[in-house]
């Protein structure tokens, strides 16, 4: 696809195009813009009130303005005479720092700058529920053990078919659709690429689930735990580094225990440093705390990690190395927003590799059953708070990631926080009025 989104359009019969950005809560926020008029927006972006979103930004500042990325344009599938397009936010001629795409170009740059090239994938899981959201959209779903249920994945088909349908027409080079281990849960994967182009289709993957879910009469949602007693929507991440030219995976070496070479083991170890805090972005919500802290669920296991460990090919950790060359952290929820998720990440591991970071000990124990025997490795947060707290002390990381970004999303984060705990709830009365 070349620059010209008015030549695509063209090309492609392409009425409006939806020129989209990400705010620091994940909100997708856009303008439909006819096809006549995105000449224009393409050079000078299309403006909107910065403060109308979550974003810290005040009624008196001056127009932001979404400029269109037309590398990351798609047609959508579903609707072909429209286009989505993500958005690079500015203001006064300057990139807005807080926004997430622009944080998340400005860590690849730093990365490129060391000669690294960041490829990853995204494992993003979601429920298919009814209109109201009390219930899953599946009455028959109710087996215990519901993982890989042939026949739930089928009651489903046509909304699972139709997103894998779209996948395939797009390129993307889906692989597998599954159902996941809890009732009217589901996961859809696709091949890797480079960290923003992943974070671009993460995002258009959230939008395309839930107006097909829309479509079918349904609802779709990516919260970390909509249901008690059922396993949590995670978002495994999947990384690995490449040469400049993103031809040699630099993390491989056969040589190396688990065939991860010494920058891969850094590249971890920043991960493991900075792993309280990075939270605060990776489980950023205060549902997030229900699906890591979670007691065991239904099917046996939450297939969350609440400790800082690290494993080869063993699900119960928070870090597993299923193979050579790559790492998948099971940190993130389906909260987490699509841009800040790769760019905490690439922060935390490019610091392990500049501090020469240890990942510690490994472990290979089952977590679930054997967790309580460690105990010289943290505990991840137990709430937002506590995250929040964990972040705004790790000054190293909030650098790297930008300390407008920071300073910005840790007061927004901090203001959610204290709705939350100033909400009167039921269970208050029913702990405290006879006391």
């Amino acid at each position: 696809m070349g620059n010209d989104l008015a030549a695509f359009a063209k090309e492609n019969g392409v009425k409006y195009f939806m020129i989209s950005y990400t705010d620091l809560f994940g909100g997708q926020r856009a303008k439909l813009v006819p096809t006549q008029a995105i000449a224009d927006m393409q050079k000078d972006g299309a403006g909107f009130a910065g403060f109308a979103t979550w974003l810290d930004l005040t009624p008196a500042h001056p127009d932001m303005l979404a400029v269109p990325d037309p590398a990351s344009v798609i047609q959508l599938p579903w609707k072909r005479d429209v286009a989505w397009v993500a958005a690079n936010c500015i203001m006064d001629d300057k990139e807005v720092d807080q926004a997430p795409r622009n944080t998340l170009k400005r860590v690849i740059a730093e990365a490129a700058g060391d000669g690294m090239h960041i490829k990853t994938g995204v494992e993003a899981e979601f429920f298919l529920i009814s209109p109201d959201g009390s219930v899953i959209s599946d009455k028959y779903d109710t087996a215990s053990k519901p993982c890989y249920d042939q026949q739930a994945v089928m009651r489903r088909y046509d909304v699972i078919a139709e997103i894998c349908d779209h996948m395939l027409a797009l390129g993307w080079g889906p692989y597998q659709n599954d159902h996941e281990d809890a009732n009217g849960q589901f996961e859809m994967n696709w091949t890797f690429d480079d960290a923003l182009a992943t974070a671009d289709k993460h995002s258009f993957f959230k939008f395309m689930v839930k107006s097909v879910a829309e479509k079918h009469g349904l609802r779709a949602t990516f919260m970390p735990k909509p249901f008690q007693g059922l396993t949590g929507n995670g978002c495994h991440a999947h990384i690995s580094v490449w040469d400049k030219a993103g031809e040699t995976n630099v993390f491989a070496d056969k040589a190396m225990e688990l065939g991860l070479s010494a920058k891969g083991r850094n590249f971890l170890g920043g991960i493991m440093k900075h792993a309280s805090a990075l939270a605060a972005i990776t489980n950023p919500t205060v549902n997030s705390y229900k699906r890591i802290n979670a007691p065991r669920t239904i099917s046996g296991a939450t297939w969350a990690p609440n400790t800082v460990t690290w494993t080869g090919n063993n699900r119960t950790h928070m870090v597993r190395v299923p193979g050579p060359g790559r790492f998948e952290l099971r940190l993130p929820d389906g909260a987490a927003n699509p841009y800040l998720l790769q760019a905490v990440i690439i922060a935390a591991g490019l610091d392990g590799i500049r501090s020469k970071a240890d990942p510690g000990r490994r472990y290979d124990i089952d977590m679930y059953q054997l967790g309580h025997t460690v105990t010289d490795a943290p505990k991840l947060p137990l709430n937002l708070l506590d995250a929040l707290r964990e972040f705004d002390n790790d000054k190293s990381l909030k650098a790297a990631l930008g300390e407008e970004f920071s300073s910005a999303y840790l007061k927004l984060k901090q203001q959610e926080w204290n709705s939350y705990a100033s909400h009167f709830t039921q269970w208050e009365r029913d702990h405290t009025l006879d006391i």
